[in-house]
């Protein structure tokens, strides 16, 4: 579809049928006769692919589906292909749903009379230990089972048979389903992963993307609201509500279906459509942040001492921040001056609402971006915040590169960086969309792929979290107002800077200088600041 869906376009046509297949089926109802099922549904059933993967709009009938092919192979004997099913939804209330809705098929299609017995499900780790799970089953006469658990089993490798992930993307951890269950394969079992989506970024997603990519070899199915409605959707919904089937009714229902969603038009997009919604996408999932965390590496914070400290005497000023720089900030670094490593910079300036945060690092010799500091200011003046900046670079010795904040204020500060460290080694950033659609997918994979480290930080975590995709574009949003652990405002401020830092490790060209002398001053008759810097070697 060339344009995307929208509450007013025109109802899908579809046949008038007969029968609709809910979740719970009427009495009786032979989900074999003609008619019942629809187009997508027998598609869906047809499909013996030992990997198979449904991206569907709800309530379009693939879970009714799969329980009736579940039923199905659990009433053959094993040499005719029959086999168990395993059932995990996201919630316990659905793998009962599920086993009943096969009950009722085993009681119509094999006249098998089967109670759902609950009972509880021991899930062995690989390590030994064990773990037990609410679960519901049905047992055939042919000795196969069809098992519905009440949520996701540790060790989902040890299931043998047919494993059926409902609403996958969902699950509290999606990514390690998909994987376990790719391990079933060895032992000739068979995949089913069935879900909505949820969000551009979720592993459901990024599994439809790589099975496109020719990555895995699943069969897809996209089944929409609007195929189903095509299939017969809404007359099979008359006929469970009773109600009498019409043009004009079918009309009134559809639009009442996407009108429920109101000014959420993405929402209804990815919930009916099968379009996985990028608005409020987040960039880095918290279990990503939290593996690249270490307690090894700090953020350091700091705010006027005391009421009234920017009224004070320069050198009063200029005196407090020296004594915090060396006291609080240079053991953090102290470990590392020596180890001959080129260090990086990002900034995000702030003045009265926000921080200013300053991530330093370097690049390892494991290839890893390490942060051992963040240095955070709160309410600090003008000149404090350029002292501590400038002395930073000074401190650390090997400076390559840093990318600065130029918004607002923080144009000023980053210009005199500019001007103090050379062209080369500074960029003055007013970050563009062009610009991040370049650095924000590298930084999230390095996340991904656990090749930055960063300080623990319940700050700086939540920061990172904030990073939405918007139109697209990974950014912060311009409302974005968290607290943080000390009462103060934040707008995802180390995150901003921490992406700068990222940034800057890429302009990893330039020399590895240091200052031409201790304190960096610029020296009579050396108008161009690349001049005050000498090669380490020199």
């Amino acid at each position: 579809m060339s344009e995307p869906p929208t509450i007013d376009q025109d109802v899908p046509r579809s046949p008038i049928d007969d029968v609709f297949p809910g979740m719970m089926p009427p009495e009786g109802l032979d989900p074999l006769a003609d008619g019942i099922l629809m187009e997508h549904q027998r598609a869906w059933i047809a499909d013996q692919s030992p990997l198979k993967l449904g991206e569907k709009g709800r309530r379009t009938g693939i879970t009714f589906a799969e329980a009736l092919d579940s039923t199905l192979i659990a009433m053959a004997a094993k040499s005719a292909g029959g086999d168990h099913t395993y059932y995990v939804g996201d919630t316990k209330d659905k793998g009962l749903e599920f086993v009943a809705v096969a009950a009722r098929f085993a009681k119509t299609v094999a006249k098998e009379l089967l109670d759902v017995e609950e009972f509880v499900f021991t899930d062995v780790q690989e390590d030994g230990s064990s773990k037990d799970i609410a679960a519901y089953r049905i047992r055939f006469a042919s000795g196969n089972q069809i098992v519905g658990l009440s949520s996701n089993p540790a060790n989902i490798r040890g299931l043998q048979g047919r494993v059926v992930i409902d609403e996958a993307a969902f699950h509290r951890n999606v990514a390690a389903v998909i994987d376990a269950c790719n391990a079933l394969l060895i032992w000739g079992g068979t995949i089913r992963i069935i879900s909505t989506h949820n969000g551009a970024l979720n592993p459901f997603n990024e599994l439809i993307k790589e099975i496109h990519q020719g990555l895995y070899d699943y069969s897809i199915h996209r089944i929409t609201f609007d195929d189903a409605v095509a299939n017969g959707l809404y007359e099979r919904v008359c006929l469970v509500r009773g109600w009498e089937a019409s043009p004009e009714g079918k009309e009134e229902w559809y639009r009442r279906v996407r009108k429920a969603y109101g000014s959420r038009a993405e929402a209804m997009r990815e919930e009916l459509d099968a379009i996985p919604r990028e608005g409020d996408g987040v960039l880095l999932p918290l279990a990503w942040i939290e593996a690249c965390s270490t307690a090894e590496y700090k953020v350091v914070r700091w705010e006027p001492p005391f009421e009234g400290f920017v009224d004070m005497p320069e050198a009063a000023r200029r005196g407090e921040m020296a004594v915090f720089l060396n006291e609080q900030v240079a053991p953090a670094l102290d470990r590392f001056r020596d180890q001959g490593l080129t260090w990086h910079l990002g900034g995000d300036f702030a003045m009265r609402q926000d921080r200013s945060s300053y991530p330093i690092g370097f690049v390892g010799q494991d290839l890893k971006r390490h942060v051992p500091l963040i240095l955070e200011l709160r309410t600090c003046p003008y000149d404090q915040q350029k002292q501590a900046l400038f002395w930073l670079v000074q401190y650390v010795g090997a400076f390559a590169s840093g990318v600065l904040d130029a918004n607002g204020n923080g144009m000023v500060l980053a210009q005199e960086a500019r001007q103090k460290f050379g062209p080369s080694r500074i960029v003055e950033l007013m970050p563009s969309d062009e610009w991040l659609r370049e650095y924000t997918p590298r930084f999230r994979a390095a996340f991904e792929d656990k090749t930055i480290l960063l300080p623990a930080d319940l700050d700086v975590r939540n920061d990172l979290r904030q990073f939405k995709i918007v139109g697209g574009v990974a950014k912060i949003p311009r409302h974005v107002r968290t607290e943080g652990s000390d009462g103060g405002k934040r707008h995802a401020d180390s995150a901003v800077a921490t992406l700068n830092f990222f940034a800057a490790t890429f302009g990893g060209d330039a020399p590895r200088w240091r200052p031409l002398t201790e304190a960096g001053e610029m020296q009579p008759g050396r108008a161009n600041p690349e001049a005050n810097w000498i090669p380490l070697d020199a």
